[in-house]
């Protein structure tokens, strides 16, 4: 009985020295770098940048998981630990195009480090009132945040940055809390910047980001087209080339 017990034990001891390469204390999260690049059609393009850190014991495995490029987020949550994952998440909408690249491991003064980047697209981050004639006002649906969850709400956690690029030819209304970058120190003074960013502890549950776009004639006549198109599909062509024939007879009638 002795012996059975030995040799289980020897056995469960030579299990967990296999498995340790695969231990989340061999890869530690120790930076998160988000960039949410919002357009005007109330969807952002996502790319998170996950630093982790790396032990000596597990570079030969980082490597050889790395080079397996059919490996699913999933697995390789069971790699890293449960932090890997989206930090913009909308609960009524969808991600897609979602991509998943592991970097090379490099040298740091902090040891053997790798940069994880996911890259995807997400449904409804805004939503959008037209207020007037080719002006239309966004405001940025906080739900979306999947950061670490405080008492007050979703928090930046320590060596976190969020970063929010409005669309083209957008002015800020209001915002809150105040940016760490740029640092004017107050909402009015960010009317005109394109790009805003948030760093480390940083409370979000009362965040308020709401900007105007005012379009262009140009874009309004596109988007018009665009509209018409959508809804009537290739007839819209056959609308347009009749409506161009007909004003062209009546100008030649007129001449005539």
């Amino acid at each position: 009985m002795d012996s059975m017990r030995f040799v289980a034990a020897s056995a469960a001891i030579l299990l967990v020295l296999a498995l340790m390469p695969f231990s989340h204390a061999s890869y530690i999260l120790t930076a998160i770098n988000t960039t949410v690049s919002l357009n005007q059609n109330t969807s952002a393009q996502v790319v998170e940048i996950l630093r982790v850190s790396i032990t000596n014991t597990s570079v030969a495995q980082y490597s050889t998981d790395r080079l397996a490029l059919n490996f699913t987020l999933s697995q390789w949550q069971n790699i890293i630990g449960s932090s890997l994952i989206e930090h913009i998440v909308n609960p009524h909408g969808s991600i897609y195009d979602f991509n998943f690249l592991p970097g090379p491991i490099v040298s740091s003064t902090n040891g053997k480090v790798a940069d994880l980047v996911m890259s995807y697209s997400v449904t409804n981050v805004t939503t959008v009132n037209q207020t007037g004639p080719r002006t239309f006002v966004y405001k940025f649906n906080d739900d979306v945040f999947n950061y670490q969850n405080a008492a007050s709400g979703d928090v930046l956690g320590q060596n976190t940055t969020l970063t929010v690029t409005l669309p083209q030819g957008a002015k800020v209304d209001d915002v809150l809390p105040i940016p760490d970058y740029p640092s004017f120190g107050f909402a009015k003074s960010y009317r005109n910047v394109t790009e805003l960013s948030w760093d480390s502890d940083e409370p979000l549950s009362k965040f308020v980001l709401t900007y105007t776009v005012t379009e262009s004639l140009q874009d309004e006549v596109l988007g018009f087209f665009e509209h018409v198109y959508s809804y009537l599909g290739g007839f819209a062509y056959v609308i347009v080339i009749l409506a161009v024939a007909a004003l062209i007879i009546y100008t030649y009638l007129r001449t005539r």
